[in-house]
C-alpha cells in the first residue's frame, strides 16, 4: 500500500492533485484506489457519474417505473447498469468495466468485515448479479454518445423491463427464494458468502 501512495504523491505534483481529491481517494478502498492509479485523468469524472447514478437511481426508486427494490431488485439492477453506461460514454468501455469489477472485489472487502452495502452485507450472488448488469449496461452506449441521460434512464429500465438483466428471486414480501421458490430463512443467509439465493430474469414476477 506504501507503493500506492507513492504513486498518488509523484500524480499530484504531475497533475495537481488537489487536497480535496487526496482526500476522496484515502476513502477509497485497495481495489479502487489502484484503479485511480491507471486511470488518474479518469478518476474525477468517473466520482461524479458514481454520484450522479446513486442520485438517480434513488429518486427512480420514488416511484412506479420499477420494483422501488435497490437491494437485488430492479433498482438495484437499474443503479448498475445505468451507472456503466454513463461511464462508458464519459471515459471507455475497458475503463468503466475495469472500475465495475473494482467494485465488486471492494464488496468482498466489506463481506469480510461485514459491512453493509445498501442495506445488506454483500454476498457472492449479489456481486455475480452486479457484474452481469454491468456487461448489459455496457452495452447500451458507446463513447461520446449524444443520448441524453433522460433518453439513457429509459433505455435502461426498458431493458430491465424485457428481462435483459438479472434480479434476485423474491417473494412479494421480499423474502429471499430459492431457485426452486423454497424460502429461504434469513437467518441461514448470515455470514455466509455463498448461499441458496438465486438468480432470475429482471422481469420476473414475484409472487
Amino acid at each position: 500500500m506504501k507503493k500506492v501512495f507513492f504513486l498518488i504523491l509523484v500524480l499530484s505534483v504531475t497533475i495537481g492533485f488537489s487536497q480535496s481529491n487526496y482526500k476522496n481517494f484515502k476513502k477509497l478502498s485497495s481495489p479502487k484506489k489502484w484503479w485511480v492509479v491507471f486511470h488518474p485523468f479518469k478518476a474525477k469524472k468517473a466520482l461524479e457519474i458514481s454520484k450522479e447514478a446513486s442520485r438517480v437511481s434513488d429518486s427512480i426508486r420514488k416511484t412506479d417505473l420499477l420494483d422501488r427494490d435497490h437491494a437485488g431488485g430492479q433498482v438495484d439492477a437499474f443503479r448498475h447498469a445505468y451507472w456503466m453506461a454513463r461511464l462508458r460514454q464519459e471515459i471507455g468501455k475497458s475503463a468503466a468495466r475495469s472500475l465495475g469489477k473494482a467494485h465488486e472485489k471492494e464488496n468482498y472487502l466489506m463481506y469480510k468485515k461485514r459491512k453493509l452495502e445498501e442495506g445488506v452485507v454483500p454476498d457472492e450472488i449479489s456481486s455475480e448479479m452486479d457484474l452481469f448488469n454491468n456487461d448489459v449496461g455496457l452495452t447500451l452506449t458507446v463513447k461520446n454518445c449524444k443520448t441524453s441521460k433522460i433518453g439513457l434512464i429509459h433505455k435502461v429500465a426498458n431493458a430491465i423491463k424485457k428481462g435483459k438483466m438479472k434480479v434476485i428471486k423474491k417473494n412479494k414480501k421480499g423474502e429471499f427464494l430459492m431457485c426452486d421458490g423454497k424460502l429461504i430463512e434469513s437467518n441461514s443467509l448470515k455470514g455466509k458468502w455463498k448461499n441458496n439465493k438465486c438468480l432470475v430474469d429482471s422481469n420476473y414476477k414475484r409472487n
